[in-house]
């Protein structure tokens, strides 16, 4: 075994098992979670220092159109250096070739972080947390459709064919036997984790028919949000080899409840692990309620990292499995903000208000950053709700455009997470808003053509 080979993990190195790389993908996250890079032969990922790629790939809408913004040199193509990291590095078990992914660092010229790259937002917020000697903990779930092979846009999304040949119309939460239906899928989801050393706690059919939902082991926040960078394609390329699709949209269908990535969140004392949100009489802590507090207040301004797609809003609809409201409870799922059964050493914040469209490491950023600023500056949470919520006034903005309204005016959000990330990001999503603005939907012609 190479030196070079030792730097992976040892889930690679295991099932790399002395066989001969042949392929290297060198990636990154764009700003709408899409794996950009380059592959190249193993041979010469071995002589490589560094990668370079051009930043204009962060001028890049969802649908391929780049965005002229107010960038001095935007157009210079100007090289990003892009670093291994070796502990990002995870096979990719579905490829005829022995392929190793590997997640890249990407620095400027000067050997500074760039101030586009998403992975970098995250280890940005991180850093805050670190200096007042707090370490967040986090465990995502990540719910997604299996639906039919929709390869004409104009047709209806269709819940996939299980082993039974019957296509799913039916909503069949938790239930055992749907799970089953889709076994093939689920068995290659399990082995291609496997493969990459991903820790699921537990796979669920969730309330929609053909939804799934996958939650992952709780733990540091950047490495997670790999995890989920890689199990989109992981999941994506197991529905492909049982010929059906798996679809992260966060409402796909009209008639089915959305798909979210609820966070579940907590932050303990760096050098001790004690968790900060309960006191020394296992009480909620200060802490507990000022980050409850901060995702309150702040949430409404960070909300198109969360939502980041014209799509993402249609997930939010009052009554129906989705939170439209910024209220917290213990054990109430009609929350935005739920408090789970647990003990109290294990006492968490689950945000529900995230779509599973996100890019994690923004979404993640943005929730952590919340309750950041909750805590450093001591926001009270609002009591809690002792009712059924869904019916509360809608405390979320309506739209993308309205969320990047909130996000553009917030002085907080510009202090950290930059003003060059938040102009561009906010250009490139304001394109993507105006663009859908020009599409005549189905609706319109069915009852506006010859109506009015």
């Amino acid at each position: 075994m190479t030196a070079q080979i030792k730097k992976f993990p040892k889930a690679f190195q295991y099932w790399l098992n002395k066989r001969k790389i042949e392929e290297v993908e060198c990636i990154i996250s764009d700003l709408s979670g899409v794996s950009r890079g380059k592959a190249m032969p193993w041979v010469k990922f071995q002589k490589e220092n560094k990668v370079l790629l051009p930043e204009s790939i962060f001028y890049q809408t969802i649908s391929g159109d780049y965005v002229d913004m107010d960038i001095k040199g935007q157009w210079t193509e100007s090289d990003m250096f892009l670093v291994p990291d070796y502990k990002a590095a995870v096979c990719s078990p579905w490829s005829d070739d022995i392929t190793l992914q590997v997640i890249h660092d990407v620095y400027n010229s000067d050997g500074t972080p760039h101030e586009l790259v998403p992975r970098n937002i995250l280890k940005k917020i991180l850093k805050l947390y670190k200096k007042k000697g707090w370490k967040p903990v986090i465990a995502p779930e990540m719910e997604f459709y299996l639906i039919n092979p929709n390869t004409d846009p104009t047709k209806k999304i269709e819940p996939s064919t299980g082993r039974s040949g019957r296509t799913v119309a039916s909503r069949q939460t938790y239930s055992m036997m749907a799970v089953d239906e889709y076994g093939p899928v689920i068995d290659d989801i399990y082995d291609f984790a496997e493969a990459q050393g991903f820790g699921i706690d537990t796979i669920i059919q969730e309330g929609g028919a053909g939804q799934v939902e996958i939650n992952l082991v709780h733990g540091d926040p950047l490495q997670l949000a790999d995890q989920v960078f890689f199990f989109k394609r992981s999941i994506r390329e197991a529905a492909l080899k049982q010929k059906c699709f798996a679809t992260f949209m966060a409402k796909p269908m009209e008639e089915q409840p959305g798909s979210a990535m609820h966070i579940h969140q907590s932050v303990v004392e760096s050098k001790t692990g004690k968790n900060l949100f309960c006191d020394k009489d296992d009480e909620p802590s200060n802490f507990f309620y000022w980050f409850l507090g901060g995702l309150q207040k702040y949430v409404p301004s960070a909300l198109c990292m969360m939502a980041p797609n014209v799509n993402s809003y249609r997930r939010y609809v009052a009554n129906h499995s989705a939170p439209i409201n910024l209220e917290w409870a213990r054990d109430n799922r009609t929350t935005g903000l739920r408090i789970p059964v647990s003990e109290p050493i294990d006492l968490r914040i689950e945000n529900r208000v995230v779509g599973m469209d996100c890019n994690p490491y923004l979404a993640i950023a943005a929730s952590l950053a919340c309750g950041y600023l909750g805590m450093v500056n001591k926001v009270n949470a609002r009591e809690p709700v002792a009712f059924e919520a869904y019916d509360m006034e809608r405390a979320l903005p309506r739209s993308l455009s309205e969320s990047l309204d909130f996000f553009e005016k917030s002085r907080e959000m510009k202090k950290l997470f930059g003003k060059s990330f938040c102009d561009v990001f906010g250009s490139v999503k304001r394109h993507e808003a105006e663009a859908f603005m020009q599409f005549i939907s189905p609706w319109e012609r069915e009852h506006l053509l010859l109506n009015v």
